[in-house]
């Protein structure tokens, strides 16, 4: 990417970042409008919930991985009042099977792929390899970077589009790993919550009570942050 930018300008990248505007806001829109509406009919707040994992969402942002915040997924949705059974089946399980921000990504770097190389997709061609991306996209762990090698597998059985394509975008893999992980893991905590609550094993008024803690500490913490601001 040095020499690329080094040799033709910046503009010559320009494509790629918007690939990651769009991975990015495909992702925000997934997380409002599907979960957020998942939440609502369940009978909690999205938004609380976001808050109350807040230090789980750094850790993943950091490691660019899910696996390091497993063992605090499964204790904190206890607290929250969710069945242990049902957190000890769901969340792991989800960590194979419910990859939704290595879906969309999946889907959109192909997509991109095809455009880069001028390949025209049928209908046809599209469906075969979205089918084939919900395949691939569910052995692909927690792992950092294993969104991409679930790219070229996919890639490798589709003959309509070249397995070498994946060099365009390769520079980039790092800079959407973050947003696929953290869409994982929040689509998984939500669905654990909507799961527990269809099962009739959640404690509403604990998860209330729990998700109100959450917000008065965030509240609270704010305001030790301001204090020596306003001191000085």
């Amino acid at each position: 990417m040095a020499f690329t930018v080094g040799k033709y300008g910046a503009h010559s990248i320009g494509n790629l970042g918007l690939l990651i505007l769009a991975f990015y806001a495909a992702c925000i829109v997934f997380v409002v409008l599907v979960l957020g509406i998942l939440a609502k009919l369940t009978g909690f707040s999205l938004w609380r919930i976001l808050r109350y994992f807040r230090d789980e969402f750094l850790i993943v942002l950091a490691t660019s991985s899910s696996e390091p915040v497993l063992p605090r997924l499964l204790s904190k949705l206890e607290r929250l009042g969710c069945d242990r059974g049902v957190v000890g089946l769901v969340v792991p399980t989800g960590y194979s099977f419910n990859l939704t921000g290595t879906a969309v990504y999946l889907t959109l770097s192909s997509m991109f792929i095809a455009q880069a190389c001028d390949i025209h997709l049928g209908w046809d061609q599209i469906l075969l390899m979205l089918g084939m991306m919900l395949l691939t996209s569910k052995g692909a762990a927690g792992v950092t970077g294993s969104g991409f090698v679930a790219l070229v597998a996919t890639l490798t059985v589709m003959p309509t589009l070249p397995v070498a394509g994946v060099a365009l975008i390769v520079g980039i893999d790092r800079f959407m790993s973050e947003a696929r992980a953290l869409t994982s893991t929040v689509a998984n905590i939500v669905s654990c919550v909507a799961i527990a609550k269809w099962q009739h094993a959640l404690d509403t008024d604990k998860l209330r009570a729990e998700l109100q803690a959450g917000f008065v500490q965030t509240e609270a913490d704010k305001l030790q942050l301001s204090e020596p601001v306003l001191a000085h």
